[in-house]
This record gives structure tokens, C-alpha cells and sequence, in this order.
């Protein structure tokens, strides 16, 4: 590290890093939120299915986000839990006018929650209850309550409603998710 990179970061100015799952199930709008996150110029028009895994790198005014989109389809789900030790936030997509699958997306979030690398970790959540902008969509109360996210009391959590395709409600996540990194908690939660 050099002088200008300790310097910065004693007196606070260097972004703080972090990574940051983004989890759901397939055709939930992943991959088209981490974009609209991404910088405009670096955005791209084009969003195919995620197959595996692929990382993104986005910044806000004091985080550098690493954001690891994961593939929903279900014989990709099991590569999720490898990247549980080294991750900071959890951002949970739901494809809200899915109320079909609305059962599978909570055994999902069940099993990441239950999980020993996740278990004992206060790690943020952050829900995108997404597609909103379809005739049928669920209220984020309604998924709320579909997902039993009350129940939740060892990790803070937030909702949003969101319509990815248009950004909305992406920025308040994002906000909360911020607000979440204070300098004690990235320390709490790197260690």
C-alpha cells in the first residue's frame, strides 16, 4: 500500500471495499439491478441469463462494491454458499409476480439463513421486491409476509420495492445498504 493509500485511509477518503452477494431465483432481475448500479457509460444493453456467476464492480461516494451475480437456476444454487464467508451484504431479489415460486425463493432464503457460514454473521439483507410494473405484482408487504422476513431478528433487514428495467427503488436500497457499512461494522464483519 502506498503513502497516498494510507493517508487517505486515515483520514477516511478511501472508499471502503465490499462484497456483496446478489442472490434470487432465475429471471428474478439480478443481473438487470447490478447493472442499473453500474456507472451509465459502463451499463450494458443486452441482458442474457447468468450462467454460474459473474462479478461486477460498481462505486458509490464512500463504498466500492464487488457484486458477485449469482445464477438462480436451481442447478447453479448450489454454488452460492462458497461465496458466503467472503461476503458483506446479501441482496435478495424477488421476482414479484412470481407467486408460484414465491415458496421456493423462501426455502432459498431459509437455507441461506441456515447456513453455517451464514449462520452467526449479522450481515445486511437487502430484498428488491422486483417487477413491480406487472399487473399482477405482489406489494413488498405482501412479499414481506410470503417470505416471513418479520421473522428475521439477527440480521438487519430492508425491503424495496423496485422495477429494475427502470431503476426504481434501486437507489433506496442502495442508500440503506450504505448506511449499513459504517467503519465498526465493516471491521465486525471482515474479521
Amino acid at each position: 500500500m502506498g503513502l497516498l493509500d494510507k493517508l487517505s485511509g486515515w483520514l477516511g477518503l478511501k472508499k471502503k471495499e465490499v462484497n456483496v452477494l446478489c442472490l434470487g431465483l432465475d429471471n428474478s432481475g439480478k443481473t438487470t439491478i447490478i447493472n442499473q448500479l453500474k456507472p451509465a457509460n459502463s451499463q450494458t444493453q443486452d441482458i442474457v441469463p447468468t450462467i454460474g456467476f459473474n462479478i461486477e464492480k460498481f462505486k458509490t461516494s464512500s463504498l466500492s462494491f464487488t457484486a458477485f451475480d449469482m445464477s438462480g437456476q436451481g442447478k447453479y444454487r448450489n454454488l452460492w454458499e462458497h461465496y458466503y464467508k467472503d461476503s458483506h451484504a446479501i441482496i435478495f431479489v424477488i421476482d414479484s409476480g412470481d407467486k408460484l415460486r414465491m415458496v421456493v425463493a423462501k426455502e432459498e432464503l431459509d437455507s441461506l439463513l441456515n447456513h453455517e457460514d451464514m449462520r452467526d454473521r449479522k450481515i445486511p439483507l437487502l430484498f428488491f421486491a422486483n417487477k413491480m410494473d406487472l399487473q399482477d405484482a405482489m406489494s413488498s408487504n405482501k412479499v414481506t409476509q410470503m417470505l416471513c422476513l418479520e421473522s428475521i431478528k439477527d440480521n438487519p433487514w430492508h425491503i424495496c420495492a423496485s422495477n429494475a428495467i427502470r431503476g426504481e427503488g434501486l437507489q433506496e436500497g442502495l442508500d440503506w445498504l450504505q448506511g449499513k457499512f459504517s467503519q465498526s461494522h465493516i471491521k465486525a464483519i471482515s474479521t
